[in-house]
């Protein structure tokens, strides 16, 4: 393909602070398994009012997790206790990040599909590595066979990276050559009934070292086929992006809303990552990556805006929350569930 490109002219986000600041997270995983459904049970209440009235702004059986936030859990306790959690946290889906657990022992993919049925949980995607140096590493790159039998095992609609493409560098040309790989493994899930999709995380949003006017973001959405290759925003990562890359190297504006990026092409969208943060501008990152509803994001608006927006959006998007590095992550997936679940608006979709 060949195409020139040009970044949107769009909004500056808008964010809200949260007041649920001060929740325990060091309790011990004892105590958590004691303190399981009811809260999230009960924040679906609409006939009560007591959580708030209107319908509830998360998507039913739309609710996962990123098992990657779990991964001190899994690697010791291994799936089946923490599947249980989850279930009792009212979670719906999970988002593998790897199909071992450590020293709870092996486990096959037949077993592991089976466990993840008998709670309840729908298996709904997973992340490999893009490549690797070593030539037999287990990557789509290297090994894109065995990804999409495992993948297939285990029942999996999506199949997913959430490398970068920065294989060959930060070029336009560079992203393109990528982005033609992305296509050739989002042909070959689609042949097998998944949808290949990648995860961002800020770097993406920088711009091009030959054309400091291009956002490399742009010439992946650009350069991959929407048919073929789909999208996985971990919004947490969008903001961040949107904070470090606002200007251009040369110091020229260049705002962007990460919300409008979904908005106009929703269906490419089919999983986020709901991962919250604190602003903090002396941070690299410009945020502080914290528990679900204790930072500054605002879901209720995002999440409703992107379910009206579709229309159908409640059928088909998937919203994975995520902590690359909880305090306590069977406390962050408790919380996190309580808050989505409690999220509600006046409208109708």
């Amino acid at each position: 393909m060949s195409r020139t490109f040009q970044s949107d002219p769009e909004l500056t986000h808008r964010l809200t602070r949260r007041g649920m600041l001060g929740v325990a997270t060091g309790a011990t995983a004892a105590a958590l398994l004691g303190a399981a459904a009811a809260p999230a049970t009960a924040a679906t209440d609409t006939a009560s009012g007591v959580a708030g009235r209107g319908r509830p702004v998360l998507p039913p059986g739309r609710l996962g997790i990123q098992l990657y936030s779990l991964r001190d859990k899994v690697s010791t306790l291994g799936f089946a206790p923490v599947f249980a959690e989850l279930a009792k946290y009212g979670y719906d889906e999970v988002e593998f990040a790897g199909y071992t657990q450590g020293s709870a022992g092996p486990i096959t993919l037949a077993q592991l599909k089976r466990l993840a049925r008998n709670h309840g949980l729908n298996s709904i995607g997973s992340h490999v590595g893009y490549y690797s140096s070593d030539p037999n590493a287990y990557t789509f790159a290297q090994n894109l066979t065995k990804v999409l039998d495992d993948a297939q095992a285990l029942g999996l609609k999506h199949i997913g990276t959430a490398s970068g493409p920065f294989r060959y560098g930060s070029t336009v040309d560079a992203w393109k050559r990528a982005a033609e790989e992305f296509n050739t493994y989002g042909a070959a899930a689609k042949a097998r009934g998944m949808k290949f999709y990648q995860h961002n995380h800020s770097e993406e949003f920088s711009f091009a070292t030959d054309n400091p006017k291009v956002r490399l973001y742009d010439v992946l959405l650009a350069e991959t086929d929407p048919d073929l290759v789909f999208l996985e925003m971990d919004i947490f990562w969008a903001y961040s992006g949107q904070f470090r890359f606002s200007q251009r190297p040369d110091g020229t504006p260049a705002p962007f809303e990460p919300l409008d990026y979904v908005l106009r092409q929703p269906h490419r969208y089919p999983l986020f990552h709901v991962k919250d943060g604190v602003s903090d501008p002396a941070n690299q990152y410009g945020y502080r990556m914290v528990d679900v509803g204790e930072g500054d994001i605002d879901y209720k608006e995002f999440i409703s805006k992107v379910t009206r927006r579709t229309h159908g959006g409640r059928r088909y998007h998937h919203w994975q929350t995520e902590h690359d590095n909880p305090v306590e992550s069977f406390a962050f997936a408790r919380k996190s569930s309580e808050h989505l679940n409690s999220l509600r608006e006046r409208c109708g979709y």
